[in-house]
């Protein structure tokens, strides 16, 4: 088996710049040490800080009940912060003392129910919320909005005479038209098919980076966040995880977590000789310095190991999932561990195949063995 490939330092360093060179004005939306709680005994999420820029899309990102709505719900004004500060264009609007109106802080939000009146028109959803204005003003505004959503001639119908894709313009329509300081959206594609929902992310992120408009994307999907942020906060179960870039959240995550939860991750256990991690699949740079003899586990991502039919290597092909574009190739080695490798649709290898694997990893990633990720270690303090 080859010794792994990698490249230098210099190209991370590389990859930090060139996914960073998105620098926003000032933030507009800051959270300070915010916690909240259903249960005043068990938070539902904990010392969140973070901050979204002027035109920024950052995606919320985790899994179910890891406190992604309950964020949400506390910048709208929606949930009581039990510590912390929440900050909306440098004002206070949140803290354990007191709690601005949700109607007085100019966010507007689109929820997975679009939640449109079904009795109103397009037109009449969308002007909604703008009676303080003029007929006219109110008329030139939901005109601009069913153009920029490519919504018009459509707005005499109502909520039930369009089509999923449709209610949803429909619901942005409503919530971008009384210009907000920031827009939250809680997963907004998933009553969508998966090729709607494609083609709805691609609409909307050229949409709100057109509008300059700051936006908040709660999503449990990873495709969806790399597709639609500038910048990535991974949560679990209620805590921050990593707040990146998607590249950097996907090539250098700071967790195991992180790195198991944004895409397929297998940990190959090593131990560190003579300053390098030598494991079953070669060996690799120690970039956490750790000393002589201690036990590591590297992460290798399927896109990292290319396979070489040979007869005379020991791991072989335990299972094989079309996926159209690639297979994805279970592949077990002699200790007896799975790992995986991604290959072109046209490279079809039969269960049983002795392969040689051949990684060929662009940066390394290492973490201590003895740490478990931080779901299991919060686990183990509820028992």
């Amino acid at each position: 088996m080859n010794t792994p490939s990698h490249s230098t330092q210099v190209d991370i360093e590389q990859l930090d710049g060139q996914v960073n060179l998105y620098q926003p004005a000032s933030s507009i939306l800051e959270l300070r040490s915010v916690s909240c709680a259903y249960d005043l005994s068990r938070p539902a999420i904990h010392d969140i800080s973070f901050s979204a820029r002027e035109g920024e899309i950052l995606c919320l990102l985790g899994p179910s009940g890891c406190g992604k709505t309950t964020i949400l719900r506390a910048i709208a004004g929606l949930e009581p912060v039990q510590a912390g500060q929440i900050f909306l264009s440098g004002r206070l609007v949140s803290s354990s003392s007191e709690t601005l109106p949700t109607e007085a802080r100019r966010v507007g939000m689109v929820f997975q129910e679009y939640a449109l009146f079904p009795h109103l028109r397009v037109a009449d959803n969308i002007a909604f919320g703008l009676r303080h204005l003029s007929r006219a003003e109110r008329r030139c505004r939901v005109q601009d909005m069913l153009r920029l959503t490519g919504l018009e001639g459509l707005d005499r119908r109502y909520p039930h005479e369009l089509s999923g894709g449709q209610q949803q313009r429909v619901a942005l329509s409503r919530a971008l038209v009384q210009h907000p300081v920031l827009l939250l959206l809680d997963e907004p594609f998933s009553n969508l098919d998966p090729d709607m929902a494609g083609r709805m992310r691609q609409e909307l992120h050229a949409l709100l980076h057109r509008m300059k408009t700051t936006t908040i994307l709660v999503t449990h999907d990873h495709d969806e966040a790399f597709a639609m942020a500038d910048r990535i906060a991974v949560l679990n179960q209620g805590m921050l995880e990593q707040l990146d870039s998607p590249e950097l959240i996907y090539h250098l995550p700071a967790t195991r977590f992180v790195a198991d939860f944004v895409g397929q991750a297998d940990f190959i256990t090593g131990q560190v000789r003579q300053g390098l991690v030598h494991t079953e699949l070669g060996e690799f740079p120690n970039t956490l310095n750790r000393p002589e003899e201690s036990e590591v586990v590297v992460m290798i991502r399927p896109d990292d190991i290319q396979l070489v039919p040979n007869k005379s290597a020991k791991p072989r092909v335990a299972a094989r999932l079309f996926r159209g574009s690639e297979n994805l190739y279970t592949i077990r080695l002699p200790s007896g561990q799975m790992v995986h490798s991604s290959e072109s649709s046209t490279n079809v290898y039969e269960e049983g195949t002795a392969v040689e694997l051949r990684v060929s990893a662009t940066h390394t990633v290492v973490f201590p063995a003895e740490q478990p990720p931080r779901s299991q270690q919060r686990d183990k303090s509820d028992t």
